[in-house]
């Protein structure tokens, strides 16, 4: 029987990539949407980001959790038994909480006024607001995926 662990070790690397690379994609995405000020262009981006956002984000959380988990049970790596696991871990959760308890929100209220400026072309102060509050989230959580990334490849 061939050894799992480079399968799930694989899994977890391409989770990680669509991860951050959603993260970072969908970041630009917005920015180059919203410094255009038009209207369609950021409503159109707004769904894409969103759309993307449960799409990839979910995809890459359950193949980093997926290949990350299997291989340290192939390894006999206990989830606890190393700094860097629980710093890893404790990482991943702090970044996961920022996305789903603040940006989640920041972002349906986003898409919600997309849709209606869309229509209306006239953009509120108020997703302008969500906007850059979304950003400042955005690096908020990204921080500790980028610090997880660095505890899971150099296990200090």
């Amino acid at each position: 029987m061939p050894d799992p662990y480079p399968s799930l070790k694989f899994l977890h690397l391409i989770g990680v990539i669509l991860l951050v690379g959603n993260v970072t994609v969908t970041a630009s995405w917005k920015v180059y949407a919203d410094f255009s000020g038009d209207p369609r262009i950021i409503a159109h981006a707004q769904r894409s980001v969103t759309l993307a956002d449960w799409l990839w984000t979910l995809l890459g959380i359950a193949l980093v959790m997926i290949g990350g988990y299997g291989a340290a049970l192939v390894q006999g790596i206990g989830l606890f038994d190393t700094v860097w696991m629980v710093s890893g871990q404790a990482l991943f959760l702090l970044s996961g909480l920022i996305w789903l308890g603040l940006i989640v929100p920041v972002q349906a209220r986003q898409a919600r006024a997309a849709r209606e400026f869309a229509v209306s072309g006239t953009i509120p102060d108020s997703y302008w607001r969500l906007s850059r509050w979304w950003m400042i989230l955005g690096v908020a959580a990204t921080i500790p995926l980028i610090a997880a990334i660095w505890v899971m490849v150099a296990k200090p």
